[in-house]
């Protein structure tokens, strides 16, 4: 395989993502103005159901792995050292790495298994 094969996998990934951002940004906001929430216990009865839950992580993750793919773009196009282009690479996908464990314990700490 190709690294432009690899481009376009990531390419299409991060347009994949960015339908599923729309398509959950919809159907919840959809959802929130027909039966509104109010405080703590409304919000967590929400996210309960194990379908919400598990929608919401794939969105998070959608976010996290497109803003990966948005922010390396950037670097490898505007970013013209190596070391320091690597050293960013790094520091971002340890911050978002670390995103997506805490989304992780906040979404799973709700579920009743």
């Amino acid at each position: 395989m190709s690294w432009r094969a690899q481009g376009m996998r990531a390419w299409l990934l991060q347009r994949l993502t960015a339908v599923y951002l729309l398509w959950y940004g919809v159907f919840f906001g959809f959802y929130v103005s027909q039966s509104p929430v109010y405080g703590f216990e409304s919000w967590r009865a929400l996210f309960v159901h194990p379908v919400a839950n598990i929608a919401t992580a794939v969105f998070f993750y959608s976010i996290l792995y497109h803003a990966w793919v948005g922010m390396r773009d950037i670097l490898i196009d505007y970013v013209p050292l190596a070391y320091l282009r690597f050293f960013l690479w790094v520091a971002m996908t340890f911050g978002l790495a670390v995103l997506a464990v805490w989304v992780s314990m906040i979404l799973f700490s709700v579920v009743s298994l």
